[in-house]
C-alpha cells in the first residue's frame, strides 16, 4: 500500500487542484483531506456524504452548581483566568463559580483542587468528520468547529480511517491532501507516509517555505518530490527551487505553467485534467507519471506503526 501526501508551504498554491487532477488520474483511490482547519476537496470532487460522525478532541471543565460553595479555589488554581463568581444561586450561595468555555484549556487543575467535588471534565464536540463517496473512490474528510483545536488528532484519526478502508476495499494508494505550513497539523499528515510532495510558486518566499517543508520531512524521515506551480511566471525562480531541492537530494516531478483553464475547472468543480488538454492538464498528467513511478510499497504493520506515532 502507498501513502502519497501533497503539501505545501502555504494556502493557494494550487495544491488541492492538483490532487484532485492526481485522484482523477490514478482512479481507485483512498482520498483523505487533512486540511481540516480549511477543508476545500469536496468542493472540486463533489462527494456524496455515506457517514457523519461527531470528532471528540477534547474536554472543557464544567462546574455543578448544586454542590458548588463558591470557595473560589478553582479561581486561585486556574492560570488561565477560565474561573468567574458570578454563577447562578444553588439555594444556599447567592452565586457560585462559573467557567468560561472559551477560556478553559481542559488541564483540570480545578477538578483536583474542588473540595466539594462539584467539578468534572466533560467532553467536548470539536467537529465532525465524514466518509463520503466520489467517482475516484472514498473521500475521508472533517470540518472543525470555530476556534477548535486538536487538528493534527483528528488528521490521524482521518489517516486510521483511509488506511482501514483501503484495506477492506483493497486499494494500492492513499492521496491526501495535506495542511499548508509545517505546524502540528502538517507533522500528523506526513508521519508515516511513503512519499511527500511539495506543491511550490516560484517566489521568494515559496523557496523560504519549500526550505521548511523539505527540512521538516527530513526529520521524518519521508522522501520528498518537488512540483513547481505556475512556474512560468517566473522561469528563474523557478530554475532555482529546482537547483536548490536537488542539492537536498529531493527529486523533481515536473513544472505546471499557469493556466486559466484550471480556474474553469475550479468554478465547474471538476479537476483540469478532466476538462482539458492544455498545458496545465497536460503538465500533471505527466507530474502523475512521474510520481507513481516514485512510491515505495511498505508492508501493513510498519505503516500502522509509523501512523501510531503520529497520535
Amino acid at each position: 500500500m502507498k501513502e502519497l501526501v501533497v503539501i505545501s508551504g502555504k494556502g493557494g498554491t494550487g495544491k488541492t487542484s492538483i490532487v484532485a487532477s492526481l485522484a482523477s488520474l490514478a482512479r481507485r483511490v483512498v482520498l483523505a483531506d487533512c486540511d481540516v482547519d480549511a477543508a476545500d476537496l469536496h468542493l472540486v470532487l463533489q462527494p456524496e456524504i455515506g457517514h457523519r460522525e461527531d470528532f471528540i478532541g477534547g474536554s472543557k471543565a464544567q462546574i455543578d452548581p448544586a454542590r458548588c460553595r463558591a470557595c473560589g479555589q478553582c479561581a486561585k488554581w486556574c492560570r488561565f483566568d477560565a474561573v468567574s463568581a458570578d454563577g447562578p444561586e444553588n439555594g444556599s450561595h447567592l452565586t457560585t463559580c462559573r467557567i468560561d468555555p472559551l477560556a478553559c484549556e481542559g488541564c483540570g487543575v480545578c477538578v483536583d483542587y474542588c473540595p466539594w467535588r462539584a467539578i468534572e471534565l466533560q467532553p467536548v464536540v470539536c467537529g465532525q468528520w465524514f466518509v463520503s463517496r466520489t467517482r475516484f473512490g472514498p473521500l475521508v474528510h472533517a470540518q472543525l468547529a470555530i476556534a477548535s483545536e486538536n487538528s493534527g488528532k483528528l488528521v490521524t484519526h482521518l489517516r486510521r480511517t483511509a488506511r482501514r478502508l483501503a484495506e477492506e476495499r483493497h486499494l494500492e494508494i492513499i492521496l491526501c491532501d495535506g495542511p499548508p505550513g509545517i505546524g502540528c497539523p502538517v507533522i500528523a499528515s506526513l508521519t508515516g507516509a511513503d512519499l511527500a510532495l511539495f506543491v511550490a510558486e516560484p517566489t521568494i518566499s515559496g523557496l523560504h517555505d519549500l526550505r521548511r517543508l523539505a527540512e521538516l520531512a527530513k526529520r521524518l524521515q519521508v522522501p520528498g518530490m518537488l512540483a513547481v506551480n505556475k512556474a512560468d511566471v517566473n522561469p528563474d525562480l523557478t530554475v532555482e527551487l529546482e537547483q536548490w531541492a536537488r542539492q537536498q537530494g529531493l527529486l523533481i516531478a515536473g513544472r505546471v505553467p499557469y493556466d486559466a483553464a484550471v480556474t474553469r475547472a475550479q468554478v465547474a468543480g471538476q479537476p483540469v485534467v478532466e476538462v482539458s488538454d492544455g498545458p496545465a492538464a497536460s503538465a500533471i498528467r505527466a507530474l502523475w507519471t512521474e510520481v507513481a513511478t516514485r512510491l515505495p510499497t511498505v508492508t501493513p504493520a510498519a505503516m500502522r506503526g509509523l501512523i501510531h506515532l503520529a497520535g
